[in-house]
């Protein structure tokens, strides 16, 4: 008790802002979350969570020996899936049917596999720190932070289209690696993918993203970490800020030109009603909905509506979408148990199998089958054995903690739930599969009342307590 009363009065006297204290062993999680803009400018980007890995596996090694390695229930699952992912990569040399020969490669099959594994090394440190090595508000706080970043880059996106530079990590890489137009993707800070939505080049903010269904996704899911964060466990002055950049956020997610994430938006504020209507605070949802329906119609009559309105008349990449997805769903039905490893490029288009890339038109047939969403990719490289084991963990773990109440539940809740809507539509790797998993180690943390090795399995290691 003695240590918990200090760990209280440490937080509250290292207060910033929100009262967050300072973390300790958590370290490389603030570091990775906190930092993530400065790691993207440097054109870490998404390897950055491969960095920290190493620092986070040293710890959970190291507890491992002392005192065995606590697991959530329901791992097997999760376990199950990083077994299938590995068994796939034996399929990656075979030809799928109706994709283009030798289009499949290891090189993305196991670094999606890589992904993955540091997946569960984040997962797990996180689950495994007490919450006097790493408080739940610490992690919080990082993702409000990483919330007000991803909205800062939408607005550079939006007022700076045009800005690229050449990251450090670019002039590390041999040449024909650099200019690879994934590697670029994933190296080359840039603050917006201009497009031609509208017949003409439109600015879709993905600062400090890989892509802006990217920047959509995350500040999708971070939204949800500003309002736990600052407005529900904040003061006055936070709960303002927080009413304050979720109003700043429109703008930027407007012009991400995002249908997925504004659906996903709204889907958030409708949990959000059911969930304070349920609470009995029927005031509170009254006016939370009256604010909502003056903002929209607020939306609906700026300039930002008519954005909206032409971007719906504009539906832009759905052929394409609709043409990969069936194209996944046939290369799954060859091999639904395993699926071939990794993805694949579509034979032709959707409107010809004979039209392919030409000098003229290099963006023309051949789309990579499984780029639509996580799910698509999931079934064409590991089957439909592996995407119900992949969501097999996630919505075991969401019915488990149904009943969860807390804002840090709820919210941890909202996160893991988003996965099933966005599935269909983003890929979920890397990013916003981070904040996943850390809202599924936030769940699993919430059931755990002591440092017991309750709500948990522990694999044995040495005597002693961490």
């Amino acid at each position: 008790m003695a240590g918990a009363s200090a760990s209280v009065r440490g937080a509250r006297a290292g207060s910033v802002l929100l009262g967050v204290p300072a973390a300790t062993s958590g370290r490389p999680l603030v570091w990775l979350l906190a930092g993530y803009p400065l790691w993207w400018a440097l054109g870490l980007g998404q390897f950055a969570y491969w960095l920290f890995a190493v620092p986070m596996a040293a710890e959970l090694l190291r507890r491992h020996r002392r005192v065995g390695l606590r697991l959530p229930p329901g791992f097997w699952m999760w376990g199950l899936f990083l077994a299938w992912t590995v068994l796939g990569l034996a399929l990656v040399p075979l030809e799928a049917p109706g994709t283009v020969p030798d289009s499949g490669g290891y090189a993305g099959a196991v670094l999606r596999v890589v992904n993955y594994l540091v997946l569960t090394v984040l997962m797990l440190y996180v689950g495994n720190l007490s919450e006097r090595e790493l408080p739940t508000r610490t992690v919080v706080w990082c993702l409000s932070v990483l919330c007000l970043a991803t909205i800062a880059g939408g607005y550079l996106g939006v007022f700076a289209p045009r800005l690229e530079f050449t990251a450090p990590l670019e002039h590390l890489l041999p040449g024909t690696l650099a200019s690879d137009p994934f590697v670029q993707a994933l190296v080359h800070p840039a603050s917006a993918q201009v497009m031609d939505v509208f017949g003409y080049e439109s600015a879709r903010p993905k600062a400090p993203w890989e892509y802006t269904n990217t920047w959509g996704y995350m500040v999708s899911l971070l939204l949800v970490w500003l309002v736990v964060g600052w407005f529900l466990q904040g003061g006055r002055a936070a709960r303002w800020g927080a009413l304050a950049a979720g109003a700043l956020a429109v703008l930027p997610v407007v012009h991400s030109l995002n249908r997925a994430v504004w659906a996903g938006l709204a889907l958030s504020l409708v949990y959000a009603l059911v969930q304070t209507l349920r609470r009995g605070h029927t005031a509170l949802a009254a006016a939370c909905a009256a604010a909502v329906a003056v903002g929209v119609l607020a939306l609906a009559v700026s300039p930002l509506g008519e954005t909206v309105r032409a971007r719906a008349e504009n539906p832009h990449s759905d052929d394409g979408r609709a043409a990969t997805n069936s194209a996944a769903v046939d290369a799954a039905a060859h091999s639904p148990v395993l699926g071939w490893g990794t993805t694949r490029q579509a034979l032709g288009s959707s409107d010809s199998i004979a039209i392919g890339p030409t000098a003229e038109c290099p963006e023309c047939g051949q789309h990579v089958i499984g780029n639509a969403g996580q799910l698509w990719m999931t079934v064409v490289a590991h089957g439909w054995a592996g995407a119900l084991l992949f969501l097999a963990f996630p919505a075991w773990t969401v019915w488990r903690h149904r009943a969860q109440a807390s804002p840090v539940g709820q919210g941890a809740l909202l996160t893991v739930l988003l996965l099933f809507w966005y599935m269909f539509f983003y890929v979920a790797l890397m990013s916003p599969m981070a904040v996943t998993v850390i809202a599924l180690a936030l769940l699993w943390r919430l059931e755990r009342p002591t440092p017991a090795l309750r709500g948990g399995v522990c694999l044995p290691g040495g005597p002693g307590e961490p």
